[in-house]
């Protein structure tokens, strides 16, 4: 198979037959052999009932509904596990991704060779409320986790199948899908200039509270891109340095008591010091952060349990 689009939506049953005919106009004139993907992320409206019937009626429709609302991250997720096209599309649900920028994403997987090609939303059909906290994000972004891409959060995305695939994404980041590619140990990672439509049916389903969170999950992702395998090399090495800090100013302390005795010199008692309290604290938090370093480890080695969700019914995804 040719493409594979991955749809992921909630509550959008005004713009999923319009969506649908869209994407299935332009990959027909392209000739591919493609299948669409609708993962329903728990709606409350008629949207299941929608990818139902487009099921029904175009086979190349597949449908997967959760029982409840795990996130987008979790759409994507299941998405990429059932699709079968050599080439994976990604696009939101509410119409403003333009599908007929399928063609030429296609084409820089296939010609160029890139593992995956990342839209860009260069002008924005949103107010400044979104667009200025957005830029400021992905600047962010840019700068921790060195990946040169304007717009980290675009859902109209191209992957190879095999990239879709290697990728666990989980929790809310799908933000941060090109740095768990990254990470993967796919390094051809490119971006497109892509035309954002105005929003025809519904309202946003996010708010200002993701860019908090978008900012907590760009802390996660760096631990997890930086230590998530080997948590020990942070915990143990902050850990070890703090418990030797704490021990050296202990010691001090003590050759210093021991000195005023010996050469009979009235020295107050070591309790009476800040410093030993200090020196104390600093060994205690030494100990507990390479324990905690030793726990991340023991964590990390017994995670397979991540990525599983409830799929309450499938359309069209047994061929």
């Amino acid at each position: 198979m040719d493409l594979s689009v991955v749809v992921p939506l909630f509550n959008e049953e005004e713009s999923l037959p319009e969506l649908v005919a869209w994407i299935e106009k332009v990959c027909t004139g392209q000739g591919y052999n493609f299948e669409i993907i609708l993962v329903d992320d728990g709606s409350s409206d008629g949207s299941w009932k929608i990818v139902r019937e487009l099921a029904a009626s175009k086979p190349f429709v597949k449908g997967i509904h959760f029982r409840r609302n795990y996130g987008k991250s979790a759409a994507l997720h299941n998405g990429f596990q059932t699709a079968k096209g050599d080439v994976v599309i990604t696009m939101d649900a509410d119409l403003q991704d333009n599908p007929d920028e399928i063609p030429d994403l296609v084409r820089m997987i296939r010609e160029e060779d890139y593992d995956m090609v990342s839209g860009w939303k260069k002008k924005r059909h949103d107010p400044v409320t979104k667009t200025i906290p957005s830029k400021l994000f992905n600047f962010t972004a840019r700068m921790v986790t060195g990946i040169r891409l304007h717009d980290f959060n675009c859902g109209l995305k191209a992957y190879r199948n095999d990239v879709a695939k290697s990728i666990e994404v989980y929790g809310e980041m799908h933000r941060y899908i090109p740095v768990l590619v990254q990470q993967t140990g796919f390094s051809k990672i490119g971006e497109k200039v892509v035309k954002h439509q105005k929003r025809k049916y519904g309202v946003t389903k996010f708010g200002l509270e993701r860019f908090i969170n978008g900012y907590l999950d760009l802390i996660s992702i760096t631990f997890i891109t930086r230590f998530g395998k080997r948590p020990m090399h942070l915990f143990g090495s902050l850990g070890t340095l703090m418990f030797f800090v704490g021990f050296v100013a202990a010691l001090w302390l003590g050759i210093k008591k021991m000195y005023f005795l010996h050469n009979h010199i009235a020295a107050p008692l070591v309790t009476r010091s800040p410093y030993f309290y200090l020196a104390l604290t600093a060994m205690i938090l030494g100990t507990q952060l390479f324990l905690a370093g030793f726990l991340g480890e023991l964590v990390s080695r017994s995670s397979s349990d991540r990525n599983i969700y409830l799929v309450d019914q499938t359309v069209n995804l047994e061929d």
